[in-house]
C-alpha cells in the first residue's frame, strides 16, 4: 500500500477525523492567542510611551521646581534690596535735614547781614548831612559816605536775594525730606514710601506664591514618582504576560504544524503546498541567474542594507534588489490567486528584507506615514517575530499566526505558510504566503 493511499485511509479514519477537530481547535487557539499577543504588544507600546510622557512631565517638574526655587531666592534678594534701598533713602534724608539747617543758618546769616547793611546806610546818611553843614571842607568826606550808602544799599539787596533764594530753596528741600524720610506714628506715609511699601508687598507675595507653588510641585514630584513606579511595575508584568502569551502562541502553531504533518489533509494543507512549490520555483530562478552570470553569490547574498534617504518606514537597497525586481513577481503574483483569503505572497532574505512585494503593496511612496506603511511595502526590513521567523526557518515548513497590521489602525489575524530557499545548498531566506482564517 503506497503511502498517498495510507493517508486516504488515515483521512477517512477515526483518528484522521480527530486529528482535523485537533487541529481546528489548535487553529482556533492560535488565533485567540494572536489576538492576545497583539492586544498585549499593542499596550506594552502604549505603556512604553506614557512612560515616556511621565518621565518628561517629571522632568519638567523638576524644571519648575528649580525655577521656584530662582523665584524664592531672587523674590528674598529683592525684598533685602528695598530694605537697604529704604535705609539708603532714610540716610539721604537725614542728610537732607542738615542740608535744610546749613541753609537755615546760611538765611540767618544773610538776615544780620541786611540789618548791618541798613545800619550802614543810616550812619552814611547822618555822615553826609554832617558833611553838607561842613560846607566846603566837608565836601571829599560827602563823597565817602554817598559810596558807603550806595554800598550799603547794595549788600542790603543781595542779602534779600540770598534770603529769598534760600527761603524757596529752604521749602523745596523741606519737602524732598519729608518724602524720603522715614515717617514717624503720627505722620502721614509720603507717596514714596508707599510706593516702597506696595514693591515689598509685592515682592512678598511673589515669593509667598513660588513658596506655594513649589509645596503643590514637590506633592506632584511625589505622585509622579508613585505613577513611574507603577508604570515600571506594569511594563514588568506586561513582559511577563508577552513571554507567557509567545509561548502560548509558538505552543499552538507547534500542534496545527503536527497536525499538517500527520498526512492529514487540513485547511492549511494547500497553503503549505503552495508555499513549498513557491520557495522551490524561486529557488530555481536563483540558481539560473547564478549559472547564467547574472548575479554573484557574493551580491545574491547581500547583507549591506543601504538606507533611501527621507524615507518613513525606512526603506533600504541591497545588490540583489534588480534581480528580485525581475524574477520574484512572477512567482509571488501566481500565488495571489490561490485563493481570495491570500493577503500576500512574499520571499524574504534571512534577516526579513523584502527586495520586491506584491503589486499592490508595491506601490511609489507619497510622503504620507500611514499609506506609505500599508502601501509601499518593498525595499523594507521585516525584522519582527514573523518575519525573522519565517527568513531563519530551515524545517521544511513553518506554521505562525499573528495580527498583522494593515495601516490606519486596522488589523487582521493571519496565517502564514512559510518555506526555505535554498541556492546551491546555502540558506537564502523564506517564502511567505500569508491568508486569512
Amino acid at each position: 500500500m503506497g503511502k498517498d493511499e495510507q493517508a486516504g485511509q488515515l483521512a477517512d479514519s477515526d483518528t484522521g477525523r480527530f486529528v482535523r477537530t485537533m487541529g481546528g481547535k489548535a487553529s482556533t487557539i492560535g488565533r485567540e492567542a494572536a489576538e492576545v499577543r497583539g492586544v498585549i504588544d499593542d499596550t506594552q507600546k502604549l505603556s512604553v510611551r506614557q512612560a515616556q510622557a511621565v518621565a518628561a512631565l517629571a522632568t519638567q517638574l523638576r524644571d519648575i521646581t528649580q525655577a521656584q526655587d530662582s523665584i524664592g531666592t531672587h523674590s528674598r534678594s529683592s525684598l533685602a534690596a528695598v530694605a537697604q534701598a529704604r535705609e539708603a533713602v532714610e540716610a539721604v534724608g537725614r542728610e537732607v535735614m542738615e542740608v535744610v539747617q546749613t541753609l537755615r543758618q546760611v538765611a540767618q546769616g544773610a538776615g544780620r547781614i541786611s540789618k548791618i547793611a541798613l545800619q550802614t546806610r543810616l550812619v552814611a546818611l547822618n555822615a553826609s548831612v554832617e558833611a553838607a553843614h561842613a560846607g566846603e571842607a566837608g565836601r571829599g568826606f560827602s563823597v565817602v559816605a554817598d559810596a558807603v550808602k550806595e554800598l550799603a544799599a547794595q549788600v542790603e539787596a543781595t542779602s534779600k536775594s540770598i534770603m529769598s533764594t534760600v527761603s524757596e530753596l529752604d521749602k523745596r528741600v523741606d519737602l524732598l525730606a519729608q518724602e524720603i524720610q522715614a515717617p514717624s506714628a503720627t505722620q502721614r506715609r509720603s507717596r514714596f514710601h508707599h510706593t516702597l511699601t506696595e514693591v515689598e508687598s509685592s515682592v512678598g507675595a511673589i515669593g509667598a506664591a513660588a513658596s506655594a507653588s513649589r509645596t503643590i510641585s514637590d506633592g506632584l514630584d511625589r505622585q509622579m514618582a508613585a505613577i513611574e513606579s507603577e508604570m515600571h511595575a506594569t511594563a514588568r508584568a506586561l513582559d511577563t504576560a508577552m513571554q507567557r502569551s509567545e509561548t502560548f502562541l509558538t505552543l499552538s502553531e507547534e500542534m496545527i504544524e503536527a497536525v499538517a504533518g500527520s498526512g492529514v489533509e487540513t485547511a492549511d494543507t494547500p497553503y503549505i503546498r503552495a508555499a513549498q512549490q513557491a520557495a522551490a520555483d524561486i529557488s530555481r530562478l536563483l540558481e539560473q541567474a547564478l549559472a547564467a552570470g547574472e548575479i554573484s553569490i557574493t551580491d545574491l547574498f547581500d547583507e549591506h542594507y543601504r538606507p533611501i534617504p527621507d524615507t518613513e518606514p525606512p526603506q533600504h537597497l541591497t545588490r540583489f534588489v534588480p534581480l528580485a525586481d525581475r524574477l520574484f513577481p512572477q512567482v509571488q503574483e501566481r500565488l495571489l490567486e490561490l485563493s481570495d483569503r491570500v493577503i500576500f505572497c512574499i520571499a524574504v532574505d534571512r534577516n526579513g528584507y523584502v527586495a520586491t512585494h506584491n503589486k499592490k503593496y508595491n506601490h511609489p511612496r507619497r510622503g504620507d506615514v500611514a499609506w506609505d506603511t500599508a502601501n509601499s511595502r518593498y525595499r523594507r526590513i521585516f525584522n519582527d517575530r514573523a518575519g525573522l521567523a519565517a527568513g531563519r526557518n530551515q524545517r521544511p515548513f513553518l506554521l505562525q499566526t499573528y495580527r498583522r497590521d494593515m495601516g490606519s489602525g486596522k488589523f487582521v489575524v493571519a496565517k502564514e505558510a512559510d518555506a526555505p530557499i535554498t541556492v546551491q545548498g546555502k540558506h537564502w531566506g523564506g517564502l511567505r504566503l500569508a491568508y486569512r482564517f
